[in-house]
């Protein structure tokens, strides 16, 4: 992709998804995350009304009398996008590709942090760490963003979403709002999920085509895993290999739903040919 063409892709989707995050989920946004980051501010005397769950024992045991500790609102959030570069994503049979909705889905979440005055930064991930761009704050920043979604090319066709985890983990040692945009067609990523929503407030987002969820019958067909890049002739036409296929394709998704739902994070799943501003916008408000 040449600059011109490049500069005129993310225009297009800057005035997009500003305008969505304008109108839609700017306020979304602020009233779902604010108060997620609290910073311990002071010490006082308990008050007739206040919150027992924020007795200091220690302080009251040594004055004899109810201290609570006070908190306040962290104004300033971060924000990470985790974006999964790996080759699985380009399967698509629609016009929009899974890179097109992970762009858009990422820029609209970016440009609603920026309107709240957060920082927003980026991890692109295959089977390794493709891309590790610090949170910052602004527009350029957020553009650069986009450029990166928009042209970045991966070393590797493979996914390890644990090496993500873990190097988020690594990274960010102060909470962060992280949304893991990917197709989700791995495993054996549950433990470091589970350690990094132990910090950090986690949402993944399934982008996934419905022409995968099945293996229409045409016949023998030559397929290319988009992964290791071995070329396979597969016979559709045989009821096992599509019940297999099926089957490997439902554990999948259910090892996603339950390793994040039982780790205390965030779901959305989100078909291509589906409006990802509904799916965001009742997402938003289910936890508002």
């Amino acid at each position: 992709m040449d600059t011109k063409e490049l500069l005129k892709k993310v225009r297009k989707i800057e005035i997009k998804t500003r305008r969505l995050s304008d109108h839609i989920f700017g306020g979304e946004y602020h009233s779902t995350f604010k108060g997620r980051g609290m910073t311990f501010s002071e010490v006082r005397q308990y008050q007739y009304g206040d919150d027992v769950r924020n007795i200091d024992w220690n302080v009251t045991a040594r004055y004899n009398e109810p201290y609570i500790k006070v908190f306040e609102e962290e104004r300033e959030l971060t924000m990470m996008l985790m974006a999964d570069v790996s080759g699985s994503k380009f399967f698509g049979t629609k016009n929009q590709f899974k890179d097109q909705i992970v762009t858009e889905i990422a820029a609209t979440l970016a440009f609603s942090a920026t309107q709240n005055n957060d920082k927003i930064g980026l991890i692109l991930f295959s089977d390794e760490i493709e891309l590790y761009i610090p949170p910052k704050k602004g527009r350029s920043h957020v553009l650069r963003i986009i450029r990166e979604l928009l042209e970045f090319q991966p070393k590797s066709k493979k996914t390890d979403i644990a090496q993500a985890f873990k190097f988020l983990s690594n990274v960010m040692k102060k909470k962060a709002i992280v949304f893991v945009l990917s197709d989700f067609i791995a495993d054996d990523y549950k433990q470091n999920l589970k350690i990094a929503a132990g910090r950090h407030d986690i949402t993944g987002i399934r982008i996934y085509d419905k022409h995968e969820e099945t293996i229409t019958n045409v016949g023998m067909v030559q397929m290319e895993d988009e992964e290791t890049g071995e070329m396979l002739l597969v016979n559709t036409a045989s009821k096992k290999v599509r019940l297999n296929y099926g089957s490997f394709y439902n554990e999948k998704v259910s090892y996603f739903k339950d390793s994040f739902t039982k780790s205390g994070a965030g779901i959305i799943s989100c078909r291509v040919d589906e409006s990802y501003v509904k799916k965001l916008l009742g997402y938003f408000k289910r936890r508002g």
